[in-house]
C-alpha cells in the first residue's frame, strides 16, 4: 500500500466516510466535512489522483479506485479502533476520543496498534462479561481514588 501524509490519509478517510452516506461524492462536500477550503480539497483530489486512488473529473463526481478504497477503509479502520479503545475501554468522552483518534491513527506503531485490538478484543470477550478491574480503573478515573469495595493487591 501507498504512503501517505497525515493530510492525504484525512483526505482520503473523508471520501470513504463520505461515500458510506452519499451516492456521489463532490468536493464541496469533502471541503464541508473536513473544514477546509475548497482550492485545498482541489489540490490534495489531484495528488490522490495523480497516485491512482481516485477518480475525479474536473468540475464533476470524485470516486476511490480499488486502491483507494483499500487504503481508505484501512485508515478508517485503525481510527475507529483507536476511538473504540480511548472511548469504550478508557472512558474519554467522545468527542475528545474522535479527536484523538483523528491524531493517533497516524502515528501510532503497528506494534502498539496490533496490541490496542487485542486488549480491546481481550475486553470484550472477556467470559466473565466487564471485568471487575477495568470498572475499578473507571471508578479510580473519574474519583481519584479505589472504590471502597476493591480487594488488596495480591502480590506476584
Amino acid at each position: 500500500m501507498k504512503k501517505l501524509t497525515q493530510s492525504m490519509e484525512d483526505y482520503i478517510e473523508a471520501i470513504y466516510v463520505l461515500s458510506l452516506t452519499y451516492k456521489v461524492i463532490r468536493v464541496k462536500e469533502i471541503a464541508k466535512f473536513l473544514d477546509v477550503k475548497t482550492p485545498s480539497v482541489v489540490d490534495a483530489i489531484g495528488k490522490l489522483n495523480e497516485k491512482g486512488l481516485v477518480i475525479h473529473e474536473k468540475y464533476g463526481y470524485l470516486e476511490l479506485t480499488d486502491e483507494g478504497y483499500k487504503l481508505a477503509r484501512a485508515v478508517y479502520d485503525k481510527h475507529e479502533k483507536v476511538y473504540k479503545f480511548l472511548n469504550e475501554i478508557l472512558g474519554v468522552s467522545d468527542s475528545v476520543s474522535k479527536k484523538d483518534a483523528c491524531n493517533i491513527e497516524h502515528y501510532i506503531s503497528k506494534e502498539a496498534m496490533d496490541r490496542m485490538i487485542k486488549f480491546t478484543r481481550f475486553v470484550d470477550t472477556c467470559p466473565d462479561g466487564y471485568p471487575q478491574w477495568l470498572q475499578h480503573f473507571n471508578y479510580y478515573a473519574k474519583y481519584g481514588k479505589h472504590p471502597d469495595n476493591s480487594k488488596k493487591k495480591i502480590k506476584k
